[in-house]
């Protein structure tokens, strides 16, 4: 049975996502921070790490790019899932019981057509989704309902009053998969890489031509601040193909001008059939 820290409560979004990836009977490590789940792979308190890296309506995780590079663990794999979520309550509740509605900020924020329509509720932001169906049904959240999954009404023995309250059919977060020690990398299609470049004039021009120039596709460019070295940046980039062999003939290339690379991971590309199947979980 495979060990996965995820950050929040059991029925989380990150929670559905590891069944996806690994099956009913994962064990989940819940952790209350990103950071927390980092370590708990690092202690070997778990065996992977899953790790939401960017959502289709808010955007990249800053964070946990921050912790990418913070942290010596290794990319193994990712995955894509479909975001649905859904208005839950106690049973027996309905929507003109409800005045107060609480979830994640960002799960809010995807919702906001939602609570537009609906003048009289009044979003109240918790710290997880899944945690916030907790605490309404143990009595202590602040709130007359929850914003979170259908897994986490299940869980926890509330009930669904509205599915899809997501303001774009089309919301999906990618996570990706961490662990202590790289995997083989046979049917790898995909790389993830973290550099810095010299602050010289064409430098991220340079770096990018060297993927161009070999028809690499870039599926990701990220940049973060560079701790204790303020307006410079450490560049992320996801490198899709299966020609594996240019990838590191370009990372040659990129070695001899960037005072630092490394290599995240290299893993197989499974986010667009993960994407494909829409989960109700």
């Amino acid at each position: 049975m495979t060990r996965v820290a995820i950050q929040g409560e059991a029925g989380s979004f990150s929670h559905a996502a590891a069944i996806a990836v690994f099956g009913p009977d994962t064990r989940i490590v819940a952790c209350v921070t990103f950071e927390d789940l980092f370590r708990a792979v690092e202690k070997d308190d778990a065996d992977r790490g899953l790790v939401p890296i960017e959502n289709t309506l808010a955007g990249s995780v800053h964070e946990n790019y921050d912790l990418l590079s913070a942290h010596s663990l290794h990319v193994v794999g990712e995955t894509a899932l479909r975001i649905r979520h859904c208005l839950v309550a106690r049973p027996g509740g309905t929507l003109g019981d409800i005045g107060r509605v609480a979830s994640h900020p960002v799960a809010l924020a995807q919702c906001r057509r939602f609570f537009t329509e609906h003048p009289a509720l009044l979003a109240v932001p918790a710290y997880d989704t899944a945690g916030s169906v907790h605490d309404l049904m143990a009595g202590t959240l602040a709130a007359d309902a929850a914003i979170a999954s259908a897994l986490a009404a299940r869980l926890y023995g509330a009930a669904v009053l509205a599915e899809g309250l997501e303001d774009h059919p089309e919301n999906y977060t990618r996570f990706l998969v961490v662990a202590r020690e790289p995997v083989p990398v046979w049917g790898a299609s995909k790389m993830s890489l973290v550099f810095t470049l010299p602050n010289t004039p064409g430098a991220l021009h340079r770096a990018l031509r060297v993927f161009a120039a070999r028809d690499l596709n870039l599926t990701k460019i990220e940049s973060r601040p560079l701790p204790g070295r303020p307006w410079e940046y450490l560049f992320y980039l996801d490198v899709a193909g299966d020609a594996l062999e240019s990838t590191h003939d370009a990372l040659r290339e990129l070695r001899t001008f960037a005072p630092m690379l490394r290599v995240l991971g290299v893993y197989p590309d499974r986010a667009a059939l993960s994407a494909a199947t829409a989960t109700h979980s």
